[in-house]
């Protein structure tokens, strides 16, 4: 399938089953007065980020972000769960009509195993994760899985080392793409080791890989950090972006906290036809209840631009 139409399906798809989940809302709505409605964009929060509201249990923080007007879920520890909680979570979101966003690909890529380095046993690590995610995609209804090449190798020259990458993606897609799934590939500001950091670099790895399993999860925050420019880089790199997350800089806290102006961010995103996934990837700026009151406050202040 050609990569453009690829994107288009996943849109739509994405965008059909949010639909879907909002016409859950009716109901909701009727026998829950404290219940809220959905919003213009996707958002998908993480577990923990309304504790203090729903309790530690997670079935119970679901139901809540669902009452809120939320329709999807992060978590990025998904693989390291027990599968009969993972098939809970899955079985959970499929009730309420949520979509699962992305969980991060145990031990794809870090200091102790790049991709840059283009070593066997690094690869190894790599592909036998993505093996694995599929599997756990399978019980929770996940299309997308975040990737991290590493760290720099600086023993190699930066063309080998990108090679590098792009020949171990190339296989991780080979194991992904018949099931459908999606690494999206995160380029980082953490530290100045990782080796992807902004997102013209990811657009051209995306290229090099040429598959539908390997596209762009941009980052508002690290890329605010790392480039700036956001509108104008999203509009470069539109084709391979697949998955979208956000989070205020400096602080990495929910939109209206920081710098970054989120009403004209969304409002772009919008009128860019984006129906996929916003993944909450960030801390609470206040704590306790209050604090999570305000978080849903803000993203509705952001989400206000219709």
């Amino acid at each position: 399938m050609k990569r453009r139409n690829f994107i288009k399906n996943v849109s739509l798809g994405t965008a059909a089953g949010f639909a879907g989940a909002s016409g859950l809302q009716a109901g909701v709505l009727d026998s829950n007065p404290t219940a809220e409605s959905t919003f213009n964009l996707n958002y998908a929060p993480h577990f923990g980020m309304f504790r203090n509201h729903a309790g530690e249990d997670l079935i119970a923080q679901l139901d809540f972000m669902y009452e809120r007007g939320f329709r999807s879920l992060e978590d990025n520890g998904m693989m390291g769960r027990p599968v009969d909680v993972q098939e809970k979570i899955g079985n959970h979101l499929a009730k309420l009509g949520m979509d699962m966003g992305v969980f991060v690909l145990d031990k794809g890529g870090n200091g102790a195993n790049t991709f840059a380095s283009g070593l066997k046993e690094h690869t190894d690590i790599f592909l036998n994760g993505c093996r694995r995610a599929v599997e756990v995609a399978k019980r929770v209804n996940a299309k997308w899985i975040t990737v991290v090449p590493g760290d720099f190798d600086r023993r190699l020259p930066i063309d080998i080392q990108t090679a590098n990458v792009i020949d171990t993606l190339r296989l991780g897609a080979e194991i992904l793409e018949p099931h459908g799934l999606v690494m999206v590939l995160e380029p980082l500001s953490d530290t100045p080791n990782l080796f992807l950091r902004t997102s013209a670099q990811t657009y051209m790895i995306c290229r090099a890989v040429n598959s539908p399993a390997c596209k762009i999860l941009y980052d508002v925050y690290h890329m605010q950090k790392n480039e700036g420019h956001l509108i104008t880089m999203m509009n470069h790199c539109w084709d391979e972006i697949a998955y979208i997350q956000i989070g205020d800089n400096p602080g990495r806290k929910e939109p209206g906290t920081g710098e970054i102006n989120y009403l004209n961010v969304f409002k772009h995103i919008h009128e860019k036809g984006y129906r996929g996934i916003m993944g909450m990837e960030h801390g609470n700026a206040h704590p306790g209840k209050d604090g999570e009151s305000a978080l849903i406050a803000a993203y509705r202040k952001a989400d206000s631009f219709l």
